[in-house]
This record gives structure tokens, sequence and C-alpha cells, in this order.
């Protein structure tokens, strides 16, 4: 392809590369222009050649999409020079990805990387009305009418489009989008989501280098699990191979070598760097994947031009002749060749096309640095946690079908409500039944959680009741599963995940932080991912050491913005707020982590043994707990108000019978039930109330609740209440009864108390 000589240009050596490939564009074009005539032009719904199904209508789009997509490149770096525009990583030189954008459908679910911008453009071709540049140009801005993000970020994202936003994506999104591709024919199953069409596919692309992220390897194990089990995956991998991630170069052939025979999934191979020469094979492998239901791995050659990002310096790893050698391969050079020389354009009317894209830009971009900004918190915070008490309570205590209930549980006489006082994983299961009954869209899973009924047999006998349809195993892989449960929510399903132990969390923890709970923020809560995951945890596991079964630590977890944290200690409490859990993912798309106590699974007894004081009736179906509602045990206390949860509330309940019994000091035990948000007003009234707190909590003393509890103490009642905590200490638990030496226990808590009331009068 002919280019303006390098020798004479006298940038050759200029930093701005953004400013030389738009030069190099330009030139190029001028040069035809001197060229002479061209030919006539052809007809433009005809293929261009008889070997070919690309037509003369195509190429043109292609190239308005692929400029576009360039021209919003460099005005951003422009924006960002004036302090106008607050985003600069850019599509440059993977403009072919709008083939993927126009040969896939608009109702198919698209899970994109940061280099989109073309695909972007080609897809909304799709809706009519539907103006890409300008709430392109918003979002760069961080204007608040954004209609994506609202101007919290720069995504790319749009409900019209079928493409939920996230942020900077390096594999993060790969397993959701699995997820979702597995859960759409279990959508249409359960009737959970009637818009969605039968044969509709999920695109997903990323980066050769973020192929090689475990996240990323997670997600292409799990679906070519399922394909092994000739399951429904229809899911298209795009990974974009531009030979580098930000300075590190990828071998050459590594991911050719990688993929090619992979099992269970279906290679295919697009040179991206040119629309007409990889327009049939995408079209293809999109064919595959839609009618197969096979996951399809798109290898599509690209090129990365203009650096990582405007902060980028490529010169301090690439040289000048690669540097010049890549944007030789510029694809919108290419496109511009063909609708040249096929005569669809002439040189004339091509670079017009281009300069009136890039006025539109430009005066897009005058006017969103005039638009408005987010202004306050309130603003910002909108659409992170939505919160609707009234329409959650009603849901909660919504009563499932009593004519299913009775079916499910083989009689009247036997529903839960008419059984015998329970400890708590019975009744934990009563409770899953019911919610199951109640939302035909629910659906259960994680590991062991089948015919085993999870290691603490909790789920026991669901799978026989409601089928492995609706409850089922997974992949013993946390990532999977927490993936698998966002993708399920992307297609109406309403997924209770299972993660078998807390420390398992930390295993996929990302899932949480980066995706599901950031969903609503980054759409402006047009997006939502519901979810109530199940967690085992917490410690005094007398069997167990170590940190991974034995845990006691859910700082990662109170570190996520927006996330509920709920953690019953005893079995009436847990089905109660599980309902409340269920309604508030059902009405405002929450992402709540419900967290059961291991260690009282099995207790029974609370004074004394086989006093039975800790098992309890199952709750009617019209009964919830609302959120941030604690219970008080001993209200009438006034020497001392003990602030706790989960483990805690049993034990401080034994403390509280020593200390009236043997110290004569009347303690009132208050469960806090939620650890987020932490109810705040009610912590403070029920601290107030006694003038001395004990924070008994279970956590490491290091990034504990209690932490949070004596700040929340210190700014409100500052020399109005004396408080104190009792905490485990950091470590690690150990094996065996060596775990009471580092762990809250009766007699500390017995002891702390006696001491801040002596210490306080």
């Amino acid at each position: 392809m002919p280019l303006a000589s390098t020798e004479k240009r006298s940038n050759r050596y200029d930093l701005n590369r953004a400013k030389v490939v738009d030069e190099n564009f330009v030139a190029y074009v001028q040069s035809c222009i001197n060229q002479g005539d061209w030919p006539a032009p052809p007809p433009l719904d005809k293929p261009i050649s008889p070997d070919s199904k690309i037509t003369g209508q195509d190429v043109i789009e292609l190239f308005e999409s692929q400029a576009t997509s360039r021209l919003i490149d460099i005005i951003a770096r422009q924006m960002r020079a004036r302090n106008e525009g607050f985003y600069t990583i850019g599509s440059s030189g993977h403009e072919g990805n709008a083939l993927v954008g126009r040969l896939t459908r608009h109702t198919d679910m698209a899970f994109l990387h940061y280099r989109s911008g073309a695909f972007m453009c080609e897809r909304a071709r799709q809706v009519s009305g539907f103006d890409f540049i300008r709430n392109t140009i918003l979002g760069i801005a961080a204007s608040s009418e954004d209609p994506v993000s609202g101007g919290r970020h720069k995504v790319w994202g749009s409900k019209e489009l079928n493409v939920p936003p996230q942020t900077s994506t390096i594999a993060s999104h790969l397993p959701k989008a699995v997820g979702t591709a597995m859960s759409i024919a279990r959508a249409k199953r359960l009737h959970a989501n009637g818009h969605t069409p039968e044969d509709m596919i999920v695109v997903c692309n990323f980066g050769d280098a973020s192929a090689n992220h475990a996240t990323a390897q997670t997600a292409f194990n799990a679906a070519a699990s399922a394909a092994h089990q000739r399951l429904p995956v229809p899911i298209l991998f795009v990974c974009e191979d531009n030979g580098i991630g930000i300075s590190v170069g990828t071998p050459p052939k590594w991911i050719e070598s990688q993929f090619r025979a992979r099992h269970g999934l279906t290679y295919f191979q697009a040179n991206g760097l040119d629309v007409v020469e990889a327009y049939s094979n995408i079209e293809e492998a999109i064919g595959y994947c839609r009618e197969k239901r096979r996951p399809v791995f798109l290898h599509l050659k690209t090129v990365r031009l203009l650096g990582h990002a405007g902060t980028d310096p490529e010169t301090e790893y690439h040289s000048w002749p690669t540097i010049e050698d890549n944007e030789a391969k510029d694809p919108l050079l290419r496109t511009a060749r063909y609708a040249i020389e096929l005569g669809l354009m002439t040189p004339t009317e091509t670079l017009y096309r281009y300069e009136s894209i890039r006025n539109r830009i430009d005066n897009e971009a005058r006017a969103a640095a005039k638009s408005p900004k987010l202004k306050n918190s309130q603003e910002i915070l909108a659409a992170l946690a939505p919160l609707s008490p009234n329409k959650i309570s009603e849901e909660a205590t919504r009563c499932p079908n009593q004519e299913a209930r009775i079916e499910i549980f083989g009689g009247k006489e036997l529903l839960p409500e008419l059984r015998p006082a329970k400890p708590m994983p019975i009744l934990i299961n009563y409770g899953l039944h019911d919610l199951l009954i109640k939302y035909p869209q629910a659906i259960i899973f994680g590991e062991d959680v089948a015919k085993k009924g999870g290691v603490y047999y909790v789920t026991k006998g669901l799978t026989k009741k409601f089928g492995v349809g609706r409850v089922f195993n997974t992949l013993l892989d946390e990532t999977t599963i927490l993936g698998l449960s966002i993708g399920a929510a992307h297609v109406g399903l309403l997924p209770i995940p299972e993660i078998q132990y807390l420390a398992y969390y930390h295993n996929a923890q990302d899932q949480i932080r980066g995706e599901a709970a950031s969903l609503q923020f980054f759409s402006n809560d047009q997006f939502r991912n519901p979810m109530v995951m199940r967690i085992a945890g917490w410690a005094y596991q007398k069997g167990f050491g170590g940190h991974f079964h034995n845990d006691n630590s859910i700082a990662a977890l109170r570190d996520v913005p927006g996330l509920i944290i709920a953690t019953p200690s005893r079995g009436d409490d847990a089905v109660k707020m599980m309902r409340t859990c269920m309604a508030l993912a059902a009405v405002d798309g929450r992402v709540i982590a419900f967290i059961e106590p291991i260690a009282l699974y099995k207790q029974k007894d609370l004074h004394e043994e086989k006093d039975q004081a800790w098992t309890f009736s199952y709750p009617k179906p019209d009964e919830a707990i609302s959120l941030g509602s604690g219970a008080i045990y001993h209200e009438d206390a006034t020497d001392l108000t003990i602030l706790t949860f989960a483990n805690g509330t049993h034990m401080s309940l034994r403390a509280a019978k020593i200390l009236r019994d043997k110290h004569k000091i009347n303690a009132r035990v208050v469960d806090l039930r939620w650890l987020s948000p932490l109810n705040e007003a009610f912590i403070v009234e029920q601290s107030l109330a006694t003038g001395r707190v004990l924070v008994v909590d279970e956590g490491r003393r290091s990034g504990s609740v209690g932490e949070a509890i004596l700040a929340l103490l210190m700014e409100s009642c500052f020399g109005k209440v004396f408080a104190r905590r009792i905490n485990a200490m950091d470590t690690f638990i150990p094996l065996g009864p060596a775990a009471d030496l580092v762990l809250p226990t009766t007699p500390n808590v017995v002891t702390a108390a006696v001491d801040l009331m002596k210490s306080s009068r």
C-alpha cells in the first residue's frame, strides 16, 4: 500500500503518534487524488468480487465506523490536553473488530474490553436513533449526561445495544461472559427471560496478553468443560492479538499454539487488519457458534497504534522503525484503499467523509466540555446501592404458593412451620425449599451442592425436589461459580451460589469487587446482576486449622462498595434474613454475601448441655427481618451493652449469664446481624442506653468490624460512651484447642466486661 515517503516527513520522530497516524492517513488519500482517474462505482448492494460475500456498502460503512473510532481516539487526546476529557485508552489498530460488531446482532450480549470502539460503532447501526459519537464523547468528558454511566467513568456499554459496561478489563469479564452463555438455555426453560432470542450468542473480546491471565484461563476451562459434556455454551471468544501487553511482547504464534487445538474450543483465525479478507472467516465463526451452540475462539490479528494510552511513551520499549512498521499496517488505511481502488468512493469523497466525521466529533467534544458534571456525592452514590425499603418489605413477606409448598414438603402436616424446633442448617434447608418455590427463576449451585447436599448437607434433597436444572454442581472453582452467578443474572435468573468456606471467596473476590458489585454503579443502574452468595464461614471449628477452612476475616468483603453482608447467629433468623436478602436481590438488584457460621450449624444448646435453647421453630412464610435490624437480648439491662454477631452472639449470651450470676453485672447483648452496611443509628442508640460498650468481634483485630464500630462511637458518642473491643489476634487459626488461645472465648468476654466496668466507674 503506498504511503507518503517517510523521508519527506518532518514529523518522523514526533512523540505525538496520534498526530502522525492522522497525517499518514490524510497524506495517503491525498496522494491517491493526484494519481488520476479511478473506477466507476459498482452496485453497492452486490459482493465486491465473485469469491467474497462483502458488499460495497459493507466496505463503505465499515470504513465510516473505523474512521469514527480512530478520530474519537485522536480527539480524546486533544480533549485531555485541554483538560476537557479524562480517558485516552483507544482502539486504534483494533478497528477490525468492526466486522464482529457488524456480523453479530445487537441482541447478542457483548462483554467488551477497552479497544472496542469500532465494534460499538457498528453495533450502533442496528438500533435506530442511537448516537454513538455523542454518547462516547460524553463519557470521555465525564459528563453527567453520559447515557451509560452518568459521568462515573468512560465505559463501552449500552442497554439498547446489550453491552453491560465494565472498566479497564484485563480478563475479569470472561467468566461472566461464559456464565451468560451457559445460562441462556436454562433461562429459557425456566421462562426467566422471555425476550432473549433462542439463537442468541455471547460475544467476549480481549487481548492476547489478557489470554494468559488466570481468570481468562478459568473461563476457557469452564466453557470447554461444559462443551465436553455436550452442554450448550454459545460464546464467541475474540482474541484481538496485537502482539503486546502494554510494553511486554507476546511470543510469536503463542496464541495460535495454545488455542488452535484446545479441546472444547473451536478455533478460527482472521486478519483484522483487512476487512475484505477477514469477512468470510468471521462470518463463519459466528455462524458456527450460533448454530452449534459451542464455544468458538476467534483469533483476530490486529496491531496496536498510539501506544497503550495517551500517557504511554512507546519509544521507551519500541524502536522508531518498529513504531513506523506498525503504523504502516493501519487497518483504516487498508479499508480506505479498498474503497478507493474498487470505485466505492473517490479519494476526494474518502477524505471528505473522514474530515466530516472529525468535525462532528470535534463539535461534540466542544459541547461535552460545557455539559454538566456530577455535582455532589449523593449523585455519584445514587446508582451504587439502590434501596426500596417498602417494596423490599412487601416482597420479603410475600408468601410462596401454599399448594406448591404442600406438594414439595410432602403434605400439609409436614410443612416446616408445623415441625418441632430445629438447629440452623435444617431451618436454612427448609428456607431454601421455600425460596425455590417462591422464585421460579432462582437457581442454587456450587461445589457438591446437588446429590451430596453440600459439605454440611444444607442443600440436601433440593436437587431431588427441584431437579438438576435448578440445583446443580459446578466445577471446583470459585471464579467459575461467581462468574456463572453474574452471567445467569444477566439473562433473568436469580442465582444463589454457594462458596464452601469463607476463605474460598478470596480465590475469586474480583468477580464480586470488580464485576458484580460495580455493575450498577458503572451502568447508572441500567444493568443489574443480583445474587445471594451463601458462604459457610467464621471460626470455632475445633477440627480445623489453617487459613482455608477455619477463617474469620471478612475484610475483603467489607472493602466492596455496595455489597450487603448478612450473618445470622440462629436458624430462625437465618431464614427470615435470607427472605430479605432475596427480596433485596429481586427488587433492587443487590449483591449479598450471606455468611453462615459453621460452628453454630450443629449447636443446639446455650447454657447447659441438652437445654435445646439454641434450636428454633421455622418462622411463618410471611415473616422477615429487615435490612439493618438487629436483635436485642436482655433489653432492660442498663450496666453494659455487648455488640456482637454470629458466634459472638451465642458466646456473649453465655457470658451475660455468668456476668449476671457471678458479678452482678446486667448486660444486654445486641446481635447486629447485618455487617454492611452497619446500622449506625441502631449501634449508637444501644451504646447510649448503657454508656458502656464491649464489642465482641471474632474477626481479626486488624480490618475487623470492631474497628468500624469503635470509630463510629468515637465520632458520635465522644465523652458519652466508654468502649472497648475484644477480637481474635492477627494470626491464622491453629488446629485443635490451641485455637482458643487466639480467638475470643466466653471467659475472655467475661474478663473484658468486668475490667471495663471497673475502669469506667
